[in-house]
């Protein structure tokens, strides 16, 4: 799986996948236009989403409705390193559950790919113009 963000002036940047694309800037108060959302906002999203697109699975294999579901997301920010130190994630679903259901949706939403990609922490390997030279010389 492959993706690119790209510059396209001033502090946004374009993350394109497929046939789909993705605005990122930082707010004016940072230098940017706020063309979008910032990258922290759309890892936290990317959290959000994920949980409310398992959660709403979990709806659909047991009937329940899922029109009133929302999932918001509030974050804090950690320091040495600078980074996202907090997450916490409110679900909102206005059918009624049981106990039993409750505790099921709750580990179907701790299952969800990117948290579970957070929580245990991938290898992020970063490396530059990885191909712009020829095999055997050097850059």
């Amino acid at each position: 799986m492959k993706l690119t963000a790209a510059y396209h002036g001033g502090t946004r940047y374009d993350i394109t996948s497929g046939k789909h694309r993705v605005v990122t800037d930082q707010p004016v108060a940072d230098g940017g236009q706020d063309a979008g959302m910032s990258p922290v906002e759309l890892f936290v999203g990317s959290v959000a989403s994920c949980v409310a697109y398992f959660v709403g699975q979990f709806c659909a294999r047991h009937d329940i409705p899922r029109d009133s579901l929302s999932v918001d997301a509030e974050w804090t920010v950690a320091e040495g390193p600078h980074r996202v130190g907090r997450i916490d994630i409110a679900i909102y679903l206005s059918h009624r559950m049981t106990p039993e259901q409750k505790e099921r949706l709750l580990k179907v939403a701790h299952g969800c790919t990117v948290h579970q990609s957070i929580a245990v922490a991938p290898t992020v390997a970063i490396k530059l113009n990885p191909h712009s030279h020829q095999a055997g010389t050097q850059p």
